[in-house]
């Protein structure tokens, strides 16, 4: 098995990475500053220089992965198209490269909140709105998928159990970055986890449950 990770230098990406490479899987990690990423992933993952809006520096990297793994995310800027080109179109070129290449299962880091057009965070250049556009293609597309929805992400890791629930149902809340990996990477490996949109948080008072019955638990 081997994974493409598209985000791979991000606060997330490379939490998956980490925790992919930790597992013996091979990783292709699609990356824009190669001096950058040799600092933070690990020297066993394969450095593909490229950006999710060329699709021509990647497309012949996906031949021999059987799952890609979308960890982009716009960075915060004064431009107003960020999250259009990196959230909606950047995604949507993965898609079609990944369907071009029969990729297996499309892993996408999302958010919660992405329905809600009128949520604060939209005043950030639509940034949830291009979020959903990018989910809804990737519904669309035929891929097997999982969209991860995640709660405001935090860098430090924590001991609490992780909220696993359907589309549209979580609306705050918060979760660690190692535990989003930590969905994303279990994902490839629980048949329930295709073709569903899950909303991730942790929360102390929660009971624990294994990876089979949180993907189970989801409509």
């Amino acid at each position: 098995m081997k994974i493409f990770v598209a985000g791979a230098t991000g606060q997330t990406g490379r939490n998956i990475v980490r925790q992919l490479v930790d597992r013996d899987i091979s990783v292709k990690a699609l990356v824009r500053d190669t001096d950058r990423a040799k600092a933070i992933l690990p020297n066993s993952v394969e450095l593909i220089v490229g950006d999710v809006l060329t699709p021509v520096t990647f497309d012949s990297h996906l031949s021999d992965c059987s799952v890609l793994i979308c960890a982009t995310g716009a960075s915060p800027s004064l431009d107003p198209t960020g999250p259009y080109q990196v959230d909606y179109q950047g995604t949507k070129n993965l898609v079609d490269i990944a369907k071009n290449n029969k990729i297996e299962h499309f892993i996408l880091v999302s958010s919660l909140c992405v329905s809600k057009f009128l949520h604060p965070l939209n005043l950030f250049w639509l940034v949830l709105y291009w979020k959903k556009q990018a989910e809804t293609y990737i519904q669309a597309s035929g891929l097997n998928y999982t969209i991860v929805r995640p709660g405001g992400l935090k860098n430090e890791d924590n001991s609490e159990p992780i909220v696993m629930k359907s589309a549209d149902t979580l609306f705050d809340g918060s979760i660690p970055r190692a535990k989003v990996a930590q969905v994303c990477v279990e994902a490839i490996f629980q048949p329930e986890a295709k073709s569903k949109i899950v909303e991730i948080v942790t929360d102390s008072a929660a009971e624990s449950q294994t990876w089979e019955q949180l993907f189970s638990n989801i409509i």
